[in-house]
């Protein structure tokens, strides 16, 4: 028994160790990449935003269900956005609150005659509007169906060969599209880009515009700050990086209209719709023998409501590990497969060790220290060491996210915002991580158990300035 326990302390330690090393191999990859997309991105605001004639019509997709607290900032933002050439559609998912009547009431909207083509099956289509003030603004109204259901409707319903898919709670910087749009007008392999998204809570907004940037004041809120920061500016980067990225957020994700149509649309038997998504373009795509890219840009922003209360964040974060197994399983064939390249070979297998099974890893490995401390089975000074080592690679990672955000994009130009986030990085690891690790180790069982509710987040007004 004592050398069993012994055993497993050094497992546990050898795993910490072995992932949070690949985290930081991300990380070096991250600060190179963001290096050049720096002076790239210099060279390219000296000559102008649109110093170039080509670019491609952008459909921006906004799926809804009972959003009337955000919808009209969310259009209000999309609809200020800086393009040459757009359009908002945006799909009522049956809602039965005010979002349809508030979408009527602001955008002085009126029943359209125009007919939808249904490349991807979704429910039944109630009724489409148009606005004569806002030219390219296109409501749908449709049955329940979910949100990948939503966004099939709101694919069908656009006319561009790039769709945009953003969140109903979120606000777009206006230049994002200008930049998250580019990789498409240089390169024909790119089939999806995804962009930054960072909590909107904290910040002023006005006419659905971030007028400015601050931390929130939400424990909460920051907590998840520091982890938006740390997914995004490292992780995405460098599995782009790699060529292996697995995921683009479903809050901030634009494809090529003709490649979704090609796979089927999204799935609406998982919640992790964007995630499948891009697996299965992956795997399809591979299977072909296609030449295509997946990317990831750390400029185009898109601010999003996160939540402030316990309840809500533990469903979210349920969801999101239900979402990721469900992706996995139903793409399993990518797995150690070398037809799949670093997709098969590295992304899908570390995937699976070091975010599906990670939270189960993590609490079982402090009960393992615990116990064999409790019963003298392991030193207490090395069960301090395993301890500390798994609880601070975390914060380093987290720390090392803050000094590239500041270090390149300065998005939180207050310095008592900074030093505020970065405190919250070195507190995560004590109760918010183990806390998080319990989440989804509770969406796990949803997964084990089939659990197919998604949940409706609670939603706030956006802080007006």
């Amino acid at each position: 028994m004592r050398q069993l326990l012994i055993d497993l302390n050094y497992l546990f330690l050898a795993y910490f160790v072995l992932v949070n090393g690949f985290y930081l191999l991300l990380v070096i990859l991250s600060s190179r990449e963001v290096d050049r997309y720096s002076r790239i991105r210099a060279m390219t605001e000296h000559q102008g935003v649109f110093a170039t004639t080509f670019y491609k019509p952008v459909s921006v997709i906004v799926p809804a269900h009972n959003e009337e607290a955000t919808i009209v900032h969310t259009v209000s933002s999309v609809l200020a956005v800086r393009y040459p050439e757009l359009e908002v559609v945006v799909v009522s998912d049956g809602s039965t609150d005010g979002t349809l009547e508030e979408l009527i009431r602001a955008f002085e909207l009126v029943p359209s005659s125009r007919q939808v083509t249904l490349d991807i099956p979704c429910r039944p289509i109630r009724g489409l509007y148009e606005s004569p003030t806002y030219p390219s603004l296109r409501v749908v109204d449709k049955e329940q169906g979910g949100k990948a259901d939503a966004l099939n409707a709101g694919i069908n319903a656009s006319s561009f060969p790039l769709v945009c898919n953003i969140d109903a709670d979120s606000v777009i910087d206006v230049d994002s599209l200008v930049h998250i749009t580019r990789p498409f007008t240089r390169d024909h392999r790119v089939v999806a880009v995804g962009g930054v998204v960072m909590p909107a809570n904290g910040c002023d907004i006005e006419n659905g515009e971030v007028k400015k940037v601050r931390a929130p004041r939400n424990s909460l809120a920051r907590f998840q700050t520091v982890e938006y920061l740390r997914a995004f500016l490292f992780g995405r980067i460098g599995w782009s990086r790699l060529n292996s990225l697995m995921i683009i957020s479903g809050a901030f994700a634009i494809f090529r209209r003709t490649a979704v149509v090609e796979v089927g649309g999204y799935r609406t038997d998982t919640v992790g719709e964007d995630m499948e998504l891009v697996l299965r373009m992956h795997r399809i795509f591979s299977d072909q023998k296609r030449r295509y890219r997946v990317l990831f840009l750390p400029d185009p922003i898109c601010w999003t409501q996160v939540p402030e209360d316990l309840k809500s964040l533990s469903k979210q974060r349920r969801r999101w590990q239900r979402g990721l197994a469900e992706s996995l399983f139903k793409n399993r064939r990518l797995c150690f497969n070398p037809k799949y390249g670093g997709v098969g070979l590295l992304g899908y297998p570390f995937f699976v060790l070091g975010e599906l099974l990670s939270p189960v890893v993590e609490l079982f490995g402090y009960a393992v220290v615990a116990v064999g401390v409790a019963l003298n089975a392991v030193d207490w000074r090395l069960g301090l060491a395993i301890l500390a080592c798994a609880m601070f690679l975390g914060s380093i990672l987290s720390l090392s996210a803050m000094y590239l955000e500041a270090r390149s994009f300065q998005k939180y130009p207050s310095v008592r915002d900074v030093i505020v986030l970065s405190s919250y990085a070195l507190l995560e690891s004590f109760g918010y991580r183990q806390l998080h690790s319990l989440w989804r180790c509770l969406g796990l069982v949803d997964y084990l158990r089939k659990r197919e509710s998604w949940g409706q987040p609670r939603r706030m007004a956006f802080q007006r300035e």
